[in-house]
């Protein structure tokens, strides 16, 4: 019988492909090498492909896409209950992302463009290197922490710590040196980033998303960039709430005997979105006092009830489901009072 669906399980160099037919029975059973990957797909009649959402995975789709195959890619979460108990292999991934891609509630995650992908890659950099400035600053405060020097925190005040350091002739000339070398890769790691974040703010700027995304307090240029480039179809979302859940900001539900109890937000999904808009909603902390709108007077009310980062997560979901309305209907956030100035001062 003629092929209908092929679960392919990608990996880099060795693919394996579960092809089955309309009846569900399994007719191909097989290992691919990745340059016979092609190939393979250019002899079989157009049907449905299944992949898993990660990886390479978009890049595969676009270029079987382009073979005249129906490509679907679906989340990991949503195939691991399929894979057989003791038998987690390739095999196995494979048969299970068919399993999968049948059922009636499944939800296909939409492909990337390779331009959303090229601005993705940006922001995977700038992360990076954002966490290796950290690091690096950590480490010149330990160094010079062994010595009896100390600075406030802050990474302004590293380079202080590194002149008190160099000029006290005093310590030793190998911590000297070493304080020398992290702050070098220090401010090369500090450059890069201003590089990269020229170009995402140029992304900002000229994608209408992100302009519109970016007019929310507490959403700035490399939020909104963010978003724009990782959302690929905003209405694969129903609600705001789908797309809050999305990103992991919701409460985890602990529901028994009727009873709904909620806890602690999920953390599931994008973290590097959720993780922006917690920052930027903590940004917004500052100017609360001046934040002359319905949005900013519920904010002040849960900053006087609630701790200061339990507010933040629960404007970073606002926000969340504020950017949702923005992206499905084409327009701009409309705040009232002095939120344009305090969403201005934010970004």
């Amino acid at each position: 019988m003629s092929i209908t669906m092929i679960g392919l399980d990608t990996a880099k160099s060795v693919f394996q492909v579960h092809a089955v037919d309309a009846a569900g029975n399994a007719v191909i059973r097989r290992k691919i090498q990745r340059k016979d990957l092609i190939t393979f797909f250019e002899k079989q009649e157009k049907c449905t492909v299944v992949m898993e959402a990660c990886g390479a995975a978009h890049h595969w789709g676009r270029t079987l896409t382009g073979l005249g195959h129906d490509v679907k890619l679906i989340a990991p979460e949503a195939v691991k209950p399929y894979v057989k108990k003791g038998k987690k292999n390739d095999a196995a991934d494979a048969a299970a992302i068919c399993a999968a891609a049948v059922r009636p509630d499944v939800k296909f995650v939409p492909i990337k463009t390779v331009e959303q992908q090229a601005i993705l890659a940006l922001h995977a950099a700038r992360s990076l290197l954002e966490k290796q400035k950290t690091a690096l600053a950590n480490s010149i405060r330990g160094l010079a922490t062994e010595f009896g020097l100390t600075v406030p925190k802050g990474v302004e005040n590293i380079e202080g710590l590194v002149v008190e350091v160099q000029a006290d002739e005093s310590l030793p000339v190998e911590l000297r040196q070493a304080v020398k070398e992290a702050h070098e890769q220090f401010l090369e790691a500090n450059g890069h980033i201003e590089k990269l974040e020229k170009k995402i703010v140029h992304h900002a700027r000229t994608d209408d998303t992100a302009r519109r995304l970016a007019t929310i307090p507490g959403i700035g240029p490399i939020t909104a960039s963010l978003i724009a480039a990782s959302v690929v179809d905003i209405s694969a979302f129903k609600s705001a709430r789908h797309f809050a859940a999305w990103l992991g900001l919701v409460p985890r539900q602990h529901s028994t005997a009727g009873k709904t109890r909620l806890g602690r937000i999920t953390k599931a999904g994008n973290s590097e979105i959720r993780r922006m808009l917690v920052l930027g909603a903590t940004s917004m902390i500052r100017h609360a006092g001046q934040w002359n709108s319905a949005a900013g007077a519920w904010f002040r009310s849960i900053l006087e009830r609630c701790p200061a980062r339990l507010a933040t997560v629960a404007l970073a979901n606002k926000n969340a489901r504020i950017a949702w309305a923005l992206m499905t209907r084409n327009e701009i956030y409309r705040p009232s009072g002095n939120g344009a100035a305090a969403a201005k001062a934010a970004a």
